[in-house]
Parts: C-alpha cells; structure tokens; sequence
C-alpha cells in the first residue's frame, strides 16, 4: 500500500543515468499487469535518444519533462493480438500503471504521458519510431532520479463510494 499511496508524477530528474537492469525490471513488471483474456498484447520501446525525446516535445504540449528524463518507455498495443477491439488500450493502461508503481518502488521517478486517444498525437508517434501499422502508441513513461519531492494528498473520497446499488 506504501507503495500505492506514495507514488507521484514526477517532472524533474537529476541527469543521474538509470541502468539498463533497472529499465529492464519495469518493463518486467509491465508484463506482470492483467490484460484480457491473457493475451499480453503489449510491446515496449525503450529511448534516451536526445533528438527522439525532442521530437516528441515539439508536438507534444505535456511532455516537456522528457527533455530531462534519461529514458522514455513507449507504451504500444499490437491490434492483432488484443482479446477484441478496444481491449488494447485498457491492457496498455495496467502495464502502465505497473511501471509507474515499479519505478517508485525503485527510487525511480516517473510520469504517465498521454498519447491515447489523442489521434495527432499516435499519429506523430508513428512517424518518430516507425511503428508497423498494427502497433498503436498508447503512452510514454517518462523516467529519471527524481529532483523532487511531492506532499502525500488526501484522495479517499467516501461520498463516491456505493455499495449495492447506486
């Protein structure tokens, strides 16, 4: 739970280098997520590449903190292996959430970066990797030492809480 409640988006880094070993136990744990019907229909794409994080801030407006981060994570559904359509993106939403959570539990700062459903956006970062047509973009972790500290905020909301019936 530590973990779980602990965890913030974090945008600035430290330039410190994040070993491949490290990356690697993300991706791990990504693979660990839930996903319909079993079918792990996820692949992901690891750069540091400067001019590739730089290329994805010029058309991005939320994605600035990539200039820093000494990796990105893209985040990727093949449409031939989903359970059916629109299972992709909700498998890809679990394995995201697992590297988030990983990459806290490692000392290891992150933030979600939204490409799904964002069509310019999965457009743009089909042409920046070269992605086969049934790959779609879903999201970018961006990682890195984090060079901050988040408060712990108060989330529990009891009011949207139904038990039974609405």
């Amino acid at each position: 739970m530590e973990t779980i409640l602990t965890r913030r988006s974090i945008r600035k880094y430290t330039g410190k280098r994040i070993s491949d070993e490290q990356v690697e136990l993300l991706l791990k744990a990504a693979m660990y997520a839930p996903s319909a019907v079993n079918k792990q229909p996820w692949h992901f794409l690891v750069f540091r590449d400067a001019g590739t994080k730089k290329s994805i801030v010029e058309f991005h407006p939320n994605a600035s903190m990539l200039t820093d981060a000494d990796a990105g994570i893209l985040v990727c559904y093949d449409e031939n292996l989903q359970h059916d359509a629109g299972y992709g993106p909700v498998d890809c939403s679990a394995a995201t959430q697992n590297i988030l959570l990983a990459a806290h539990a490692a000392g290891l700062g992150a933030v979600w970066v939204g490409i799904y459903p964002r069509q310019n956006r999965i457009e743009a970062i089909h042409r920046v990797f070269s992605l086969p047509e049934n790959i779609k973009p879903f999201s970018i972790v961006s990682l890195g030492y984090p060079a901050e500290e988040k408060s712990f905020p108060d989330r529990f909301r009891k009011e949207r809480i139904h038990y039974g019936k609405w």
